[in-house]
């Protein structure tokens, strides 16, 4: 939607034709499900979200001051706001900036503070849930939990010692996915794309995406309601750890949780664009085997997702229909692999593919794990399986570890992230 070129900042010209193709055109369609089909609840949302988009609408209606083409209230507040993303202006500042604009141009539509432009970008949907969670990792603060003052496991507090007002020791950070599923088919051209996989498909017995792999193809063949309707979202999840403070000496890691839509081609589905961020993990250590207390709230949608479903618009096909979703895979380094399977990565059943065939040997000096059985991968007759002395002094006629493909239901997966690391 955006971007930054040599320090310029570009926002693309047809984002207001884009907002109106997302609501304008839909939230007064005649053609579309009467509410009776959607059910009391459905209605409720439609007609408290149909306001904020009528608002939006007026919004992007509304040009920056009379005369004006070039920029709409909402297309400047949303290039503003970005600028203030990429150079990090502190909420004050911009504040102070806004201030001083309208009372230079008290003719332009320019809010008086930045509390209230976020008024006006906030009616795009664009918000996240903050969750209250335990600093040791043990739980969060949601449902029946949501109002105890302290862990029930480790009984640490959840507020942070010593200050005036309650504040959260460690907050969760989340996404919701159904909202963001759904914004997708609010776009006719997003939501043509989201067939690709079933209309383009090929059998030219090439991976040129991940709908060609056999993955894929054994997904569709345990789950085959599933696999009829093209529009159901398929998923990848990655993640991992970094820390934000570069090569400084403060300790602390986050962990960003990204889920990649794969019903869209290849040249869409891993651009920044298409990538959905599910939560942010913070905190000064990663979650290890923890991260499952964070994975819950996803876990929940999910199960959602799966069993029921959820009414969706589909601006493209012009009706609503029931959408359903689906993680296929993960994505991580070994370390990661590590965290969000419960393999233990880091010793000497290091490889997930070799399992118990391992081989390690532990360095005497150094203390750390070495794998030499690589010469299994090789030829029966290669002349390295012969050389013991260049290697470890033995002799490998051993085969190379042979793959075996596990395939569970989704159901069963689903279980397996809630109970992630529960028993080790």
């Amino acid at each position: 939607m955006a971007k930054e070129d040599g320090g310029r900042f570009e926002i693309n010209d047809n984002m207001c034709e884009m907002i109106n193709d997302v609501f304008a055109d839909h939230c007064y369609n005649n053609d579309m499900t009467d509410d009776d089909e959607m059910g009391a609840e459905s209605s409720h949302t439609r007609s408290h979200d149909g306001t904020k988009l009528f608002e939006l609408m007026q919004d992007r209606q509304q040009s920056l001051y009379e005369g004006c083409d070039k920029y709409s209230k909402l297309s400047f507040l949303v290039k503003l706001y970005h600028i203030k993303c990429l150079y990090r202006i502190s909420d004050k500042a911009m504040s102070m900036i806004l201030e001083l604009l309208a009372d230079a141009f008290q003719h332009a539509k320019i809010p008086n503070s930045f509390y209230e432009a976020k008024k006006v970008i906030n009616k795009l949907g664009l918000h996240y849930t903050k969750i209250d969670a335990c600093p040791n990792d043990c739980m969060l603060y949601v449902g029946e939990e949501k109002d105890r003052d302290s862990c029930k496991k480790c009984k640490t507090s959840r507020w942070k010692p010593k200050k005036r007002k309650k504040i959260p020791a460690k907050v969760l950070r989340y996404f919701p996915l159904k909202p963001r599923l759904e914004r997708m088919f609010s776009a006719s051209k997003i939501a043509e794309h989201m067939r690709w996989h079933a209309l383009e498909s090929t059998n030219e017995g090439m991976l040129r995406h991940s709908r060609d792999s056999e993955a894929w193809k054994k997904f569709d063949l345990m789950h085959p309601q599933f696999a009829l309707e093209p529009r159901n979202v398929r998923l990848g999840l990655a993640t991992d750890g970094f820390n934000p403070y570069g090569n400084l000496s403060t300790n602390h890691s986050i962990w960003p949780v990204v889920l990649i839509p794969y019903n869209i081609p290849p040249w869409m589905c891993m651009k920044e664009s298409s990538l959905i961020l599910s939560r942010i993990i913070l905190g000064k250590q990663a979650p290890g085997n923890d991260i499952d207390v964070y994975l819950q709230p996803l876990i929940e949608e999910l199960k959602e997702l799966w069993n029921i479903g959820i009414k969706t618009f589909d601006s493209y096909g012009n009706e609503v229909f029931d959408m359903r979703a689906a993680i296929l895979w993960t994505i991580s380094d070994c370390p990661g692999l590590g965290t969000l399977s419960g393999w233990n990565t880091h010793t000497s059943l290091a490889c997930p593919r070799c399992n118990f065939g391992t081989t390690p040997k532990k360095l005497v000096n150094g203390g750390k794990f070495c794998f030499i059985s690589h010469r299994r991968w090789l030829d029966g007759r290669h002349r390295f399986r012969l050389a013991h002395m260049r290697f470890d002094g033995t002799i490998e006629n051993r085969s190379h570890p042979v793959a075996i493909q596990v395939m569970i239901s989704y159901n069963n997966l689903v279980m397996f992230m809630l109970n992630l690391g529960k028993n080790l």
